[in-house]
């Protein structure tokens, strides 16, 4: 099924234009993934479920110059699709490998994407502005990824976490680490992805500021989660 067919499904539209620019992204990741281990799906319909249309379930009334941040991109998922069908958002793409975010410029350049920044760090070694939107699409459970997301997330943004089938469980089991962060639960939504079965996203506003000891070093959170 072609990728528009899908995200139509979705309510979501696509021009000509990103129509192209989604094709060419799936051509480039299927050409670069033979010289960089990008991704273990190389088949373009495979990318185009379970990472486009996965990546595009964080869909939102995003507002012009909202900026978002995506925390370990990897090859651009879901920051780059987001990107393509909300061009009004501001992305940062959060990357510490140096190939990736080779791979990553490479990307941005071909499909001519604007207002998209490459942050080539790790998370704890980042200093800068805040965000009115994070995410991270890692394997990492919800307690850990909080504490990568929430402090660098402003008070009044989002985090949006994207979880499969054990969303629920994490949500409970990451409830003092959110509180301690200074998120709040808003809402979860529910959707199934064709193939891939049960997604929800959880999505957790930043009702006050993270106290300053927040983020701790990475092996830290691993070994401790809050």
């Amino acid at each position: 099924m072609e990728l528009d067919t899908l995200l139509k499904q979705s309510g979501i539209s696509l021009t000509d234009e990103q129509i192209a620019q989604f094709d060419l992204y799936a051509d480039l990741l299927i050409e670069w993934n033979q010289r960089f281990n990008l991704t273990a799906i190389t088949d373009k319909e495979g990318i185009y479920v379970k990472h486009f249309l996965d990546s595009l379930l964080l869909k939102r009334d995003f507002r012009d110059g909202d900026t978002l941040c995506d925390i370990g991109s990897g090859a651009g998922f879901p920051g780059i699709p987001l990107k393509i069908v909300y061009p009004q958002l501001h992305v940062y793409l959060m990357e510490p490998t140096g190939k990736k975010c080779t791979f990553l410029a490479e990307v941005i350049r071909q499909l001519g994407l604007k207002n998209i920044d490459i942050l080539n760090c790790r998370r704890e070694e980042y200093k800068g502005t805040l965000f009115d939107y994070t995410t991270a699409r890692g394997v990492s459970r919800l307690n850990i990824l909080s504490e990568l997301c929430l402090p660098l997330t402003r008070v009044h943004g989002h985090f949006l976490a994207m979880k499969g089938s054990q969303g629920d469980r994490e949500l409970e089991e990451a409830g003092n680490a959110i509180n301690k962060l200074g998120g709040q639960l808003c809402r979860k939504e529910y959707t199934e992805l064709e193939s891939e079965g049960k997604r929800v996203i959880i999505d957790i506003e930043k009702v006050r500021e993270t106290p300053a000891i927040y983020p701790r070093r990475y092996a830290m959170i691993k070994k401790k989660p809050l």
